[in-house]
């Protein structure tokens, strides 16, 4: 066929999973994606997908959220329209600050939160309206599939990863020619 071959190897458990993902890549087999139905612990250091920097991104979502809200009470409770409330003097921010507590902690969480929801859809490519690249609907159940693909994987023939495959202890296997 070529180097445009993917195998899909199904599971029916993750600790089956993670065993044959170890196997293969013990074996010097390049495991391009895991699919499954609930996230599988232990699985991204094995297959050996990096720490993701979210965190990073909340925390500066985050912080400017804490700054627009920190700015928006400046203006508004200082600088445009200053009042006389509960005789808090209204000419300064930092005699003010405690007040402002409140509303900083509501608008850091608001835009870490929503901001990181949409970082996360963006990422991952799975904006709602997007087509799904599920290879089969049955990982959002309750089965694992472990994708492989040839071109990753040259040092190997297409009958040496399916060999390798059917000993990790697969339910299935489908072999798909990409484009």
């Amino acid at each position: 066929m070529g180097s445009n071959v993917v195998f899909y190897a199904m599971y029916n458990d993750d600790d089956v999973l993670k065993d044959g993902a170890k196997k293969l890549v013990a074996k010097g087999v390049k495991v391009s994606e895991v699919f499954s139905p609930f996230p599988v612990h232990g699985i991204d250091p094995i297959i050996g997908i990096k720490e993701t920097r979210l965190g990073i991104m909340s925390f500066l979502y985050g912080l400017t959220g804490l700054a627009l809200a920190l700015l928006g009470m400046w203006y508004i409770m200082i600088s445009d329209w200053p009042m006389n409330i509960g005789g808090k003097p209204s000419f300064s921010f930092l005699e003010n600050m405690l007040a402002f507590v409140p509303i900083g902690f509501e608008m850091t969480v608001l835009f870490a939160a929503h901001a990181m929801c949409i970082t996360y859809f963006l990422a991952n490519k799975t904006i709602p309206g997007m087509p799904a690249e599920n290879p089969d609907p049955r990982t959002t159940d309750d089965r694992f599939v472990m994708e492989l693909r040839l071109s990753e994987n040259q040092k190997f023939s297409e009958k040496e990863l399916e060999a390798m495959l059917m000993e990790t202890g697969i339910v299935e296997l489908d072999q798909k020619n990409i484009k």
